[in-house]
């Protein structure tokens, strides 16, 4: 139970934006955060820095609400799918085997994928350290003997690249000529202009410095039994490598029946008209999305647009963006054809489970976030998706 469900919300990002979506930004700015306040000595740009940016963009600008234009039932407000789309038979849908299989090379190649997120460098500790080295350190700071705040890598080691980190004065080269295992004194003066602290501005610091070990090239673990126990266990219910190889082909498999279930209902059901309260719907969800990640990230919206999207205004980012907008509006279109058509409903029960499958023990404060419109439509898009995975037909 737990890998079909686990393979269906992966299917979900491709029909709606996915709950999980907004999710991971959240764990990915409070993780860029604490990664830029972990160290005085490193000049980076930390949220603080940004927050004054932020506060430039208005609040109209940046308000959103992913449930505009939406039912409480997770349909769009006024629209009858069923005016619009003119369904194929949908339940026992047939997949051609070519469309379906998965070869070899494909489920290695995932695979090998997910063995490389537990890759890690080559400690190397027989050398000195050279101009252009990527090293792991330690180090503590202090001003006249006395530590200061941010100062310190609290053992955790941090690595830099001599000659592409940028950090305080000289303080990477003074690592140049020393090797895995010494301590020593690292002794730089701050700038005059410190923003990150300003008590630091214009002082001489002292570093007492760890050199860890020097990197070397990434080093992917084996792949045995007893990896696949300990890290892939409780995510995917494998523990053994043939168990992880079967789990994989399973959702690989059922990720192309998917496909070439939607492929079947683009080009087999007839819309007569994409409603303005689709279409609208779309835009605005991506609109929701870079103000949400933007706020989340203490950004304002031009300077965020400009770094995921390439543009200035959502306006633009919607205009490069249009034709997978449409595109899913289409799509969203058919899903709520079927869950018309099929009489699905959405309880509260329904909505819990849904977040019980993604980690979230209550999911009032989903609702809270994202509006019950928007929680809902999540829910029932699941349950289509579900009711043509269960029925489709392999040949």
């Amino acid at each position: 139970m737990k890998k079909t469900k686990a393979l269906s919300l992966i299917l979900a990002a491709a029909m709606t934006a996915s709950l999980m979506t907004g999710c991971s930004s959240s764990n990915t700015a409070s993780t860029a955060e604490s990664s830029t306040e972990e160290t005085t000595a490193e000049e980076t740009t930390t949220a603080a820095d940004s927050e004054s940016a932020a506060e430039e963009t208005t609040a109209a600008d940046m308000s959103f609400d992913f449930s505009a234009g939406l039912t409480d039932a997770g349909m769009f407000d006024g629209v009858t799918a069923l005016d619009f789309a003119v369904l194929p038979t949908y339940n026992g849908i047939e997949i051609a085997p070519e469309d379906y299989q998965v070869d070899d090379e494909t489920l290695q190649t995932q695979i090998d994928s997910m063995m490389a997120n537990y890759a890690s460098p080559e400690q190397i500790k027989d050398r000195e350290v050279a101009d252009g080295d990527t090293v792991n350190i330690d180090y503590v700071g202090s001003v006249d003997g006395v530590e200061f705040d941010g100062g310190s890598t609290n053992g955790a080691g941090t690595s830099v690249t001599i000659g592409v980190t940028s950090y305080i004065d000289d303080f990477l080269e003074q690592l140049i000529g020393h090797q895995p295992g010494e301590t020593f004194n690292v002794e730089v003066t701050f700038p005059d202009e410190y923003p990150q602290n300003t008590d630091l501005q214009g002082k001489d610091a002292v570093f007492v410095t760890t050199i860890n070990y020097i990197e070397g090239d990434s080093v992917t673990p084996e792949l045995t039994d007893a990896f696949v126990a300990e890290n892939f266990q409780e995510s995917t219910g494998a523990s053994t490598v043939e168990e992880l190889r079967t789990y994989v082909h399973d959702n690989l498999q059922k990720s192309n029946v998917y496909n070439a279930v939607i492929t079947f209902l683009k080009e087999n059901t007839e819309i007569t008209e994409i409603p303005a309260a689709v279409s609208d719907f779309q835009e605005n969800t991506l609109a929701n999305q870079y103000k949400a990640a933007a706020t989340q990230y203490g950004l304002d919206l031009e300077t965020y647009l400009s770094y995921v999207a390439g543009a200035s205004t959502i306006e633009e980012a919607v205009n490069a963006n249009q034709e997978s907008l449409d595109e899913s509006a289409q799509l969203s279109l058919i899903f709520q054809a079927i869950a018309e058509d099929a009489k699905l409903t959405v309880s509260d029960d329904d909505i819990a489970a849904y977040f019980e499958n993604l980690g979230f023990s209550d999911s009032s404060a989903m609702i809270d976030y994202y509006g019950k419109g928007f929680v809902t439509m999540s829910v029932l898009d699941q349950k289509v998706q579900d009711l043509l995975l269960d029925s489709a037909v392999l040949k």
